[in-house]
């Protein structure tokens, strides 16, 4: 049997791995960390019985991932669980607007927006199974479905704010569709801003925005027992050094550029060396994970239907937030993103206790405690927020990477979003590093950031077929 070595146990490592056991290779993975996922980890980070996801918390690229789909990730006892809406945006008036599941009770919501809203989206939450196929993989390809394709590129490619500006009227909706463009961490008057908010709510009418039973640790759990039956091992608390160590192997490396630099060595051509080096890295996050005495007491009854809260307010605050970010700078008001699992599935705490997790973006390797920052935006939709906190535990950038070296500065995207780097990721050939037998699988390369397993999966693919095996 040909060996196959695969570095790091996050989703893609473990997407590809699969792969290539699937395939009938003897595939070995090896995690620098003592518990395997990357940053799809649950762990109790506040106080006991309190289960916390160190990473990604709510999944609908992972819900909508083509290589998932082929799973049987419910045989191993997972289980996806929704909330009543995929998500809730509150307002300072009291209310909230919705991302319903149903694209008719969305269009429905927005009222004056709704047919504007539907003619938008319809295309890809009908057709969803090929849009996926389609965007969640390198782009300079012919695409599956040329047609579907061409008309989300037309949009995707606005800035957020023109998109919104020019087919929405009501301030709701266009708040409403900013929050999803903020996901991508680039400023909303960019190119390309507009391309993850119409991934996110597309996924949110056709697969929703489901979390896992027991936390994202139950994704990796499936993932590995998934590879356990093609023979598959993980080794934890293994850290590789040199690539040296697998001359001769096939070697999938689930790194950013810069891990893979280091760990590369003469192996790496100079050319792809001096790409990797021009590797540019996102804004970051800091995060907060909270043990609470009871429900966040929401002044908007919708935000109680949704696992995930969007806090900032109107398109032109968050419009400011995401532009501080990308100037260095840290906003008072910062966009901030806010799960709350326990509210569906009590199994994550004690008793008739809860769990929450937020987040904002900050500039890459930020020092700056955003915690009253983060909290006074939960206040100011929540009054009396913090008196339901009975601990906290606060990752800023350092910590983050700390737990997991790929998120460089706290970029838990695997780079930032730029044009280049949206059609060369990292480099020329996406997955195939110059090197026979070495290729990237991480999030640096297409589609980028997200819980879906495609980046391994077409890393993967592509090893197959190069060494025809």
């Amino acid at each position: 049997m040909i060996r196959a070595f695969v570095i790091g146990s996050g989703p893609n490592g473990l997407s590809a791995a699969i792969m290539l056991a699937r395939a009938g290779r003897s595939v070995e993975v090896f995690e620098a960390q003592a518990q395997p996922g990357g940053a799809a980890r649950t762990m109790p980070l506040t106080l006991p019985g309190f289960g916390h996801d160190f990473g990604s918390a709510v999944h609908p690229m992972a819900a909508g991932s083509p290589f998932f789909d082929t799973l049987p990730l419910a045989s191993y006892g997972f289980r996806w669980i929704h909330g009543d809406a995929p998500l809730a945006h509150p307002l300072d008036n009291g209310s909230a607007v919705t991302l319903e599941r149903s694209l008719e009770d969305a269009a429905d919501s927005l009222g004056e927006d709704g047919v504007a809203w539907r003619r938008l989206l319809e295309p890809l939450v009908t057709r969803w199974r090929e849009f996926a196929e389609d965007s969640l993989g390198p782009l300079i390809r012919i695409p599956r479905h040329p047609f579907l394709m061409a008309g989300f590129g037309l949009n995707a490619f606005q800035p957020a704010q023109r998109l919104a500006a020019s087919h929405f009227r009501n301030p709701r909706t266009r708040a409403l569709f900013a929050g999803l463009a903020a996901h991508s961490f680039l400023r909303l008057d960019e190119a390309l801003s507009s391309a993850i908010g119409l991934v996110l709510a597309a996924a949110g009418h056709s697969v929703g925005w489901p979390i896992p039973r027991g936390g994202a640790q139950s994704i990796t759990a499936a993932l590995t027992a998934e590879l356990a039956k093609y023979g598959g091992r993980i080794h934890p608390s293994h850290r590789i050094s040199s690539l040296r160590e697998f001359d001769g192997a096939i070697t999938m490396a689930d790194l950013t550029p810069r891990q893979l630099a280091a760990v590369g060595g003469v192996r790496l051509k100079p050319a792809y060396r001096r790409a990797l080096g021009r590797y540019r890295y996102g804004p970051g996050a800091f995060k907060v994970d909270y043990a609470l005495s009871s429900p966040i007491p929401w002044q908007a009854p919708e935000c109680r239907r949704a696992i995930t809260v969007h806090l900032g307010g109107t398109m032109e605050e968050i419009a400011l937030s995401e532009a501080a970010v990308s100037h260095g700078e840290h906003p008072d008001r910062p966009f901030v993103l806010l799960a709350q699992p326990t509210l569906f599935d009590p199994t994550r705490a004690p008793a008739g206790r809860h769990i929450a997790w937020a987040y904002c973006h900050v500039p890459n390797g930020s020092v700056l405690d955003m915690t009253s920052r983060i909290e006074s935006q939960i206040e100011r939709f929540a009054p009396g927020f913090r008196d339901c906190v009975l601990a906290r535990h606060v990752s800023a950038p350092s910590m983050l990477e700390s737990m997991d070296e790929n998120l460089v500065g706290g970029d838990i995207n695997g780079g930032a979003f730029t044009l280049r780097q949206f059609l060369f990721r990292p480099a020329m050939g996406n997955y195939y590093t110059g090197t026979p037998g070495l290729y990237l699988c991480s999030s640096s390369t297409p589609p980028g950031g997200g819980v879906h397993g495609m980046c391994g999966y077409h890393a993967a693919r592509l090893a197959l077929r190069q060494m025809k095996i």
